[in-house]
Parts: structure tokens; sequence; C-alpha cells
């Protein structure tokens, strides 16, 4: 792909750009009390997030002793609750959108690689008018594998045309995406983690979005 543009930037979403877990804990205990069962709290559901909705319906049927072979019907249920109200009590995390307007400013191309399913990740990036800085977007089910299989990193990569990208998560998943992808990864440390930040495979780690620019500018000028 030599001549393709170097500056392409792909941000992950739950817990690097939006904290999503309070509405993604609602929805799960509207589903619960739809089946009659018992609420989860908050730190528990929080503590679900990052590997795709299917593995957080998994991991609440787990934790509230139900039988998994009401997966289907559990999944079909909350995702009827989230996608009915993905934005409600989510945020972005302070200096998102400060960040990613100075790096469309400064020509960057940005995409979304994430696990949450591509319709709600649509709807809350519309939801909070970011929708437009992003040239790719894909989801948890826009392809047939889920991170960290590379693959939905490495499609996100090809539609920004990219011959080169820097990549922005919080999590092992992410990290693990982006090494076996062989982009350069730079962790948001305030997110989903589940694991210590020593421990992850990392090019540049940040607490603070007002960094993120330096640091991703570096990383892309390292691959030049």
């Amino acid at each position: 792909m030599e001549g393709c543009p170097v500056k392409a930037i792909i941000f992950d979403l739950d817990g690097t750009l939006i904290d999503s877990a309070p509405d993604i804990h609602a929805a799960v205990n509207k589903t619960l009390a739809e089946v009659g069962a018992g609420e989860l709290p908050y730190d528990t559901v929080r503590g679900f997030i990052g590997n795709g909705v299917a593995v957080l319906i998994e991991r609440v049927i787990d934790a509230q002793g139900l039988d998994q072979g009401r997966h289907g019907a559990l999944l079909e249920i909350f995702l009827r609750h989230y996608e009915a109200d993905p934005a409600t009590l989510t945020t972005l995390y302070p200096g998102v959108q400060d960040a990613i307007e100075t790096f469309r400013d400064e020509g960057w191309k940005m995409g979304v690689c994430t696990n949450k399913p591509e319709g709600p990740t649509r709807a809350i990036l519309s939801a909070f008018g970011i929708d437009g800085f992003f040239d790719s977007v894909v989801g948890g089910d826009t392809l047939d594998v889920k991170k960290p299989d590379p693959a939905p990193l490495l499609a996100c990569k090809e539609q920004l045309g990219a011959r080169a990208a820097v990549y922005v998560g919080d999590s092992e998943i992410d990290a693990e995406c982006a090494q076996k992808a062989g982009i350069r990864f730079a962790l948001y440390t305030e997110g989903y983690r589940k694991g210590e930040v020593d421990d992850m495979p990392q090019d540049a780690r940040f607490s603070d979005y007002d960094v993120l620019v330096a640091i991703v500018a570096r990383l892309a000028d390292e691959l030049r």
C-alpha cells in the first residue's frame, strides 16, 4: 500500500472514548428484572465488559446462577433494552472531544474498532455528535470474529487506507489485538482493564487525553 497515508489513529470505544458501564449496567438489570432474576451490582457488571455482548451475557448468567440454555433469549432482551437507550448515562472521557478535534484539524484519519455491536456503536457516536470524525467503524458483529483476533483492527486500518496506524485502547484485549495485528498501541489507563498496566504489551500509556496527541505523533513518526 505504498503511498497511502500514515496518519491514521484507531480507537476502541468502551473504556477508551466513552464510559459506557452505567448504561450497560442499567440494561443488564432491566434484562434480569424481565426474567424475574435479581439485580447485579454496578462494579460486577463493569468487570464483565470487554469481550463483546455475548460474553457479557454469559457472565451475567453465571453470576446469577441461571441456565446457559437461556443465553439466546437473554441476549435478545438485553439488546432490546440497550439499543433503546444506549447513551443516557454514558459519558465521553475528559479530554476526548478536544483530542479528536485536534486530530481532525491535523489531518489524521480516524476509526473505531470495538467489540460492541456496530449498531449501538454508531448510535452512541451519533448521540455525542462525534460520528463525523470517524471514517471507519468496525463493531463486534461487523466481521465473523472479534478482538483479540486481529482481523477487525486490520479491517479498520484497511478501510482508512492507512499504511500504518496507531491503536488506542484500554484493556488486555486491545493490547493483544494490537500486538497480533502488528500495530502500535497506546494504553488508556483509566478504562476497564482487569490486570496491571505493566503486564500489558504497549508502546505508550496515558491517563489524560491532553497528552495523547503528542504520544500518537511520536508513535506514528517512528513508523515512517
